[in-house]
């Protein structure tokens, strides 16, 4: 299920809005990818800074030192962690044909596909919004949308993951947080 990384750099592109820790799961699986000995590039993009405001990040993990320093235009991995970012952006634009894209949805990945016309690659749907409500009692949706995407990619260990969410995130919080990837991980649909 995990894509080849052995053949260069992997882009990720990020969807989500102000606040809901999108730079902050980019930077996590950033920070994750180095301790297993890539090499990394996380970055955000902001437009109005403020909560609610739609935000992308990017992340580019490589075994070989990453000579880009452009803004990712064509991702081979597309997430989103907000679904009501569906409605108003398309999250397919410059994904790579056999991408993949990852989404915070109740929705079957057969019907992500039909609504954005998405013919290749994957699509991963996880219900991060209730694994998040069940688990921590709070729509923090970051951590479980992360979780099907590492699941989707193989990029990085889910361990390793864990490990720096347990790491930045000691005592409750990085337990709730561990307890929520495990079950995106469990709970991610892949079509």
């Amino acid at each position: 299920m995990s894509m080849d990384f052995a053949k260069g750099i992997t882009e990720f592109r990020w969807h989500g809005r102000g606040g809901q820790g999108v730079v902050t799961s980019n930077q996590m699986l950033g920070k994750a990818a180095l301790t297993e000995g890539n090499y990394i590039q996380a970055f955000p993009e902001f437009g109005p800074e403020r909560t609610g405001a739609p935000v992308r990040a990017f992340l580019r993990i490589s075994k070989e030192p990453i000579q880009v320093y452009a803004q990712v235009y064509h991702p081979d991995v597309v997430v989103c962690i907000d679904p009501t970012l569906l409605d108003v952006v398309n999250p397919t634009e410059g994904l790579k044909e056999d991408g993949i894209l990852v989404v915070n949805s109740r929705e079957e990945p057969q019907a992500i596909r039909d609504k954005f016309g998405f013919t290749g690659g994957k699509v991963v749907t996880v219900d991060a919004s209730t694994i998040a409500m069940e688990v921590m009692g709070r729509p923090f949706t970051n951590m479980p949308t992360m979780a099907a995407a590492v699941k989707a990619t193989g990029v990085v260990a889910v361990e390793t993951v864990i490990n720096e969410v347990l790491e930045r995130y000691p005592g409750k919080v990085g337990d709730l947080n561990k307890v929520a990837i495990e079950r995106a991980v469990a709970e991610a649909k892949v079509g």
